[in-house]
């Protein structure tokens, strides 16, 4: 039972995603959940031009605007409280999680440089969202530096570090808007900056400084490192990055009078240490012990399980001692497009008669076409994909691939590509799975979180591609109750994670199972997608690197 004595009390878990935040309150006793409410980011993402100037925007960018962020507590929260119609002053504590790595300038004070008149109309004064691929040249070249000197820190990062991260972004600022990196006090992590203005206090989390910032065994890349790197970065941690971090389910500090006024929220109330959209989700999956690896299904797919020991598994994201619980060894891999790419088909390349059809049935074009794609035999439309349309995470991590589909002819469907779409991700992540497994850290079980998991064809098609019951966490909103989880830890109402998991996660055990006739037919389109991920993925044919870099000069 939660250690506080009253009665009943609640907690508020808030989960910024890409497009949108979602606000959950949730009573701490039981995990149930009373109400929710949604807000989308006003700008959402900046992907062609500047709000307010129009500039356009080169390839592979992504920025967001962070004053929609706030625009979420003051809408979403105080929402949520009063469709649950609990008393506020029930509240004892909110956490949040956010997508990683995305990133902001900020003055000492965490103000915005995009919000100040010096810098309001240059682009690397803005958010930079995790999908933001437009540093892979200066990741190059921290992973060639770091190979060339053996660092230590760079087999805890599957031997790559990513474009989308910290130290890539940071090195794309210096080099490319050298006046805006020298006005910037602080690189900030949005999960960071989201509870510095809950609370007042800067604390780098640890889930996103071990994964994001490359900070491992209590320091960071070194200076020389950095200054062979470019001699203008040699003191970006000393000058920008470090402070000091926080341990997850520990608060960070307690709720500001501004912020009590934007949320309902009564005043000094736990603001938890901030998370990562996926890593919280490991606690509303109760999967907060050793081979429970949980893929959190969204517009990508970010892939997370605890270890008892320390291996190092080739293009995992990263291994973090206590990344997602304390006191365990925190894994991650995951998959740049997943939902991404099944909206970007859906949206420009269906005819409007199938939208048509699916209107009449009171159904989504999704739906329709997920129940046209589940008629079909495995293997039936011809095709295999790769799952590359936002570059590959793990295990190759390079943003430089892009999407490929093979077998189309001119009696190919959407609904053939559509299925094709959905097996290429399933493929991707039995990559992932296969190499966990072949470093030493078995997946025992596998737990599918986010809103993909309303699609059964989906989640019948992982269940035969990776030869494993998939079991699905309970609740549609799995960032936001994990956040709310954390909420409950950092205002004393349970012990530790574990414990506040047991309580207030949950999910149904091998809800889809693999059926053995699927899986041998799966086996057989699997290798050819492994022919074709080595091949164009591991250097024999750099046609995609070779394209892009030709849209680059085209566009420049």
């Amino acid at each position: 039972m939660p250690n506080d004595t009253r009665t009943e009390s609640y907690v508020v878990g808030v989960d910024f995603g890409t497009l949108s935040g979602r606000a959950l309150v949730v009573r701490v006793s039981d995990g149930a959940e009373l109400g929710t409410a949604t807000c989308d980011y006003p700008h959402g993402v900046v992907d062609t031009a500047l709000p307010g100037t129009g500039e356009k925007l080169p390839p592979e960018w992504a920025l967001q605007v962070p004053t929609d962020y706030v625009h979420v507590l003051r809408t979403a929260v105080p929402e949520a409280v009063r469709r649950s119609g609990v008393d506020a002053a029930d509240v004892i504590g909110i956490a949040t999680d956010f997508t990683a790595c995305t990133v902001l300038p900020t003055l000492e004070d965490g103000t915005p440089l995009c919000e100040t008149a010096d810098f309001a109309s240059d682009p690397h004064a803005y958010v930079k969202l995790w999908r933001h691929h437009a540093a892979q040249g200066q990741a190059d070249r921290i992973n060639a530096l770091a190979a060339e000197r053996d660092e230590p820190w760079l087999g805890r990062y599957g031997g790559f570090i990513s474009s989308e991260w910290e130290f890539a972004k940071a090195l794309q600022l210096l080099e490319e808007a050298p006046e805006v990196y020298a006005a910037t006090a602080r690189w900030v992590e949005l999960a960071d900056w989201i509870v510095w203005r809950l609370c007042g206090e800067y604390v780098r989390n640890a889930c996103t400084a071990g994964y994001k910032g490359i900070f491992q065994e209590g320091e960071y890349p070194s200076r020389d490192f950095l200054a062979e790197l470019n001699p203008g970065f040699a003191d970006f941690v000393e000058d920008k990055l470090a402070h000091r971090i926080g341990q997850l389910g520990e608060a960070a500090g307690r709720l500001t009078a501004e912020a009590s006024e934007w949320t309902g929220l009564p005043e000094g109330i736990a603001v938890a240490v901030g998370n990562v959209d996926a890593h919280v989700s490991a606690a509303a999956a109760q999967a907060v012990e050793p081979g429970q690896m949980v893929a959190i299904m969204g517009t990508s797919t970010c892939h997370v399980m605890n270890g008892a020991v320390l291996r190092e598994v080739p293009g995992m994201c990263g291994v973090v001692d206590g990344g997602i619980v304390p006191g365990l060894w925190g894994y991650e891999a995951g998959q740049s497009g997943v939902g991404d790419i099944f909206g970007w088909f859906v949206d420009g390349s269906v005819p409007q008669e199938y939208a048509v059809r699916a209107d009449e049935r009171g159904l989504s074009v999704h739906e329709y076409l997920t129940g046209l794609a589940a008629e079909q035999p495995i293997g039936g439309h011809g095709l295999v994909a790769l799952d590359w349309h936002s570059g590959n995470r793990s295990v190759l991590v390079d943003h430089e691939l892009s999407g490929l589909m093979v077998g189309q002819t001119l009696a190919t469907r959407p609904e053939d590509t559509y299925r094709a779409l959905l097996e290429a991700t399933a493929f991707g992540t039995r990559v992932i799975v296969e190499t966990f497994a072949e470093a030493g850290v078995p997946v025992t079980e596998f737990i599918i979180a986010g809103g993909l998991l309303r699609n059964p064809l989906l989640m019948q098609i992982y269940a035969d591609v990776l030869d494993l019951p998939l079991s699905v966490v309970t609740s549609d909103q799995g960032p936001a109750l994990g956040s709310a989880i954390h909420a409950a830890v950092a205002a004393g109402a349970y012990p530790d994670i574990r414990k506040a998991a047991g309580a207030m996660g949950g999910r149904r055990v091998a809800a889809y199972r693999p059926v053995p006739a699927n899986v041998a037919a799966y086996d057989e389109l699997f290798a050819e997608y492994r022919t074709l991920h080595d091949y164009f993925g591991r250097g024999a044919n750099p046609v995609m690197r070779t394209l892009k870099a030709i849209r680059r000069r085209a566009h420049a």
